[in-house]
């Protein structure tokens, strides 16, 4: 590996790490992350216990090889009929007590299944905490989003989330369960139906965990209660329940960014469910038994990991919407090639092919939710995609067996020679076609920037770098003369290196500018002076730093989103999100690739103005400790040639290294 490739690599598993940290360093989060563990250790460990459970309740060896399909099936309808109104229930009611009360009806109810030891009871009791799962998920994943403390957070939010819920919990609800179920190994017990006994203890202790998260979101999550709206209204204000769910249904239909994403989830479960369903009769046509099925699905899981690992990574490269819709295409395109392959080696790295796809299209589809979905319909979205999720992948779970009963195997001449051909090829095949089809609407629906070329988009992406050749430095500080002044002397620092710098905009000009926009049209509301504000900052975005960019130069400008939206943000009455989303919308999504942070103590903080600098300062801190691998933060106390060989020491080898890497990455 050449040094830049490792230089490059090393970067992004800092960069990785850095943004993993900086959301668990959020202590609502972090607690929030907790309860997520306790009841994913649970659902897991529900599985079996339950299980385990009916097993030793039945007799009949016909019901007991139905007790995990039973199980599995009893909390599967409750995502049918009930996802849509935990979503309602999300929106209209405070998400903190809705969670509360789930977690004590799922306690409850494990624990009535102990102690009534009815195998009847048992599956009515287990359907009944599908129902109260599928009221807790919507409001648990909606407000997430508002204990982060920026919107680009949904992202790792989401990482940490799926690791949490298929990783970590499913190692220790699994283990959890070998434990109890090999205590009297351990203890050296026999007799007394020992079985019955031990499944009890799990089921009991399964319950137990569901109070601990109530007790814990009850006294410690006091912050998802919280909302974000420019206008709360109580809950006696909003409409009513009925009205809620048209209104959301009403919000998907007529939203092209939501109407894509359903579409394209339905796309992906359709070929998810045909994949499942014919996983075992495709394994034999493989020449393979139960090994070959054990390998397919571990295959899957890897492909689903890497997916999710390097998401963040494109989604850098190449926007959400779009990247939503290219990676269900992608996956109907593998699927191709697993319908097609020849011998196990080929499908196993298909299938991974495909995992993978999945993986970036799920975390994809979950981060546009929580970032760009308003708080007040994002419960109700949520539910929407679970919905979905069951409901599509229940039918394509019966349907795909269906099919391949009906078309059977078949013998065709290719070239005169016969060739026997396993149904589950052709059903596979069409749940690509389905997936392609779909993936190619969604895509269509949801992509904002049709002028760009996706392919060259796509390409730039994987190769790790943006469509861009240069790079983007952000001189951010609390008063323009610090800026103003390092800007300067970094551009000539850096030319004097043999770079192509473009300094770009002149602020006090862009001040101007705004001043007499906002003057001639008589604007006086927060609101249309943020959309002025923004529209001077696109306008110098799209006229000089990204023709810039696209031409290899390093483009150095102050104040160019940190300092004005801390400024914005410390002197109006909007939220940070929704500047922040403003923002990201005027320039197109376009971050610095390194920032510039001068950190100048602020004496005292009685007097007024010396109050606002103080917020300023303090908000600029928190976006540099919420992304410390894009700041680099300098003492900016002393005189300006102090602080300039500062920055220029800061900047330099950090621009070699990269300058070195460039021209690989652009071959």
């Amino acid at each position: 590996m050449t040094e830049a490739g490792q230089s490059g690599q090393a970067q992004s598993s800092v960069s990785t790490v850095h943004r993993l940290r900086s959301v668990l360093a959020i202590r609502p989060f972090r607690r929030l992350w907790l309860v997520t563990y306790l009841c994913s250790v649970g659902d897991w460990l529900s599985l079996l216990a339950l299980t385990g459970l009916v097993s030793e309740m039945m007799n009949s060896y016909q019901w007991q090889s139905f007790a995990l399909s039973l199980v599995v099936l009893t909390q599967l309808l409750p995502g049918i009929l009930f996802a849509p109104i935990g979503g309602v229930l999300a929106d209209k009611f405070d998400r903190r007590k809705v969670m509360v009360i789930c977690d004590v009806l799922r306690g409850s109810l494990f624990i009535s299944i102990a102690l009534i030891g009815s195998p009847i009871w048992l599956f009515v009791a287990n359907f009944l905490v599908g129902c109260c799962a599928m009221l807790w998920i919507p409001a648990k994943e909606s407000a997430v989003p508002n204990l982060l403390r920026r919107p680009d957070q949904v992202e790792s939010a989401n990482q940490l989330g799926l690791v949490m819920t298929y990783g970590i919990s499913t190692i220790s609800g699994f283990g959890l369960y070998s434990l109890i179920a090999g205590i009297p190994g351990y203890l050296n017990l026999q007799g007394g139906n020992l079985e019955f006994r031990i499944a009890t203890i799990a089921v009991m202790i399964n319950g137990l965990l569901y109070f601990t998260s109530a007790v814990l979101v009850a006294t410690r999550l006091p912050e998802l209660s919280g909302r974000v709206a420019s206008a709360p209204k109580k809950d006696a204000d909003k409409p009513g329940f009925v009205a809620m769910f048209r209104d959301g249904l009403r919000f998907a239909a007529a939203t092209p960014l939501v109407r894509g994403l359903v579409i394209g989830m339905i796309g992906a479960f359709a070929a998810a469910g045909v994949v499942i369903a014919t996983a075992k009769l495709y394994a034999q046509s493989l020449l393979g038994g139960a090994s070959t099925f054990g390998l397919l699905f571990v295959a899957v899981f890897v492909g689903l990991a890497i997916g999710m690992a390097t998401a963040p990574r494109l989604a850098q490269r190449l926007a959400y919407n779009r990247l939503f819709g290219v990676t269900i295409v992608g996956a109907g395109i593998t699927l191709v090639l697993v319908a097609l392959a020849p011998h196990l080696w080929i499908a196993l790295l298909t299938v991974a092919l495909v995992g993978s796809c999945a993986g970036v299209a799920f975390l994809t589809g979950l981060t546009i939710v929580g970032s760009q979905v308003e708080d007040e319909m994002r419960g109700r979205t949520v539910a929407l995609i679970q919905s979905l999720l069951k409901i599509v992948l229940f039918g394509a779970s019966a349907g795909a067996p269906l099919l391949v009963a009906l078309l059977q195997k078949r013998t065709v001449s290719v070239f005169g020679h016969p060739m026997e051909v396993d149904a589950t090829r052709p059903v596979m095949l069409g749940g690509a076609a389905i997936a392609i089809v779909l993936g190619l609407v969604a895509y269509r629906q949801m992509d904002d920037r049709r002028e760009e070329p996706v392919l060259s988009s796509l390409f730039a992406a994987i190769r790790g770098r943006r469509n861009t050749k240069g790079l983007l430095i952000a001189v951010e500080g609390d008063t323009r003369e610090d800026t103003s002044v390092q800007a300067r002397r970094l551009a000539a620092a850096l030319r004097a290196e043999g770079l192509d710098v473009l300094l770009a905009a002149d602020p006090e000009h862009d001040e101007r500018r705004l001043r007499t926009m906002l003057s001639s049209a008589e604007l006086a509301g927060v609101r249309a002076q943020a959309l002025v504000a923004a529209a001077v900052r696109a306008d110098v975005v799209e006229r000089q730093v990204r023709p810039a960019l696209d031409e290899g130069s390093v483009v150095v400008m102050e104040r160019y989103v940190d300092s004005p939206l801390a400024h914005f943000t410390a002197t109006s009455s909007l939220e940070h999100q929704e500047l922040e989303g403003l923002v990201d919308w005027a320039t197109g999504r376009l971050r610095p690739d390194l920032t510039i942070l001068l950190d100048r103590p602020v004496a005292d903080g009685k007097a007024i103005g010396l109050e606002h600098h103080w917020r300023v300062q303090r908000l600029l801190s928190e976006m540099a400790a919420a992304d410390p691998d894009r700041y680099v933060v300098v003492e900016a106390d002393g005189d300006a040639d102090a602080v300039a060989e500062r920055v220029r020491s800061a900047v330099v080898p950090l621009l070699a290294t990269r300058k070195r890497a460039v021209p690989e990455a652009a071959v």
